[in-house]
C-alpha cells in the first residue's frame, strides 16, 4: 500500500479554490479576480423606476371623485412608520422619509433580500 496520491500530485489547499458561477461544478484553481463598479459600465445607462410607497388606501370612485385639494386620505401606515422602496415594481428595500434642504428624499434602512 502506498501513502499520497498515485499521481505524484502536489497537496490540494482548498483555500486555492474557487467555483464558476456559470459551471458550479467545476473547480478552477488561482485568485478570484476583484469585481469593481467599472466592469458593471454597460448597465450604467439602463433606465429603472424607483417608486418609494408612503402607504396606500382603498377608495370608492365615487369617493375619489369628491376629494378636494387640501383634503387628507387616511394611508395603512402609521407616522414613523417604514416606507417600502420598489425598483422596477420589486419591492427592494424599506426607509424612512427625510428632508434634504427644501426637498423631500428617502434613505433606506433595510435592504430587502430576493427569493430566488
Amino acid at each position: 500500500m502506498t501513502q499520497g496520491n498515485d499521481l505524484n500530485l502536489p497537496p490540494l489547499n482548498p483555500a486555492d479554490l474557487s467555483f464558476d458561477r456559470e459551471a458550479p461544478s467545476v473547480a478552477r484553481s488561482g485568485p478570484v479576480p476583484v469585481k469593481t463598479a467599472e466592469d458593471l459600465e454597460q448597465v450604467f445607462d439602463v433606465p429603472v423606476t424607483v417608486s418609494a410607497v408612503l402607504g396606500s388606501s382603498r377608495i370608492a370612485v365615487g369617493d375619489l371623485l369628491q376629494i378636494v385639494p387640501g383634503a387628507v386620505l387616511e394611508l395603512d401606515r402609521r407616522v414613523g412608520e417604514a416606507i417600502d422602496i420598489f425598483v422596477n415594481e420589486r419591492l427592494v428595500a424599506r426607509g424612512e422619509v427625510v428632508v434634504v434642504e427644501d426637498r423631500l428624499g428617502v434613505t433606506m434602512t433595510e435592504i430587502i433580500k430576493a427569493d430566488r
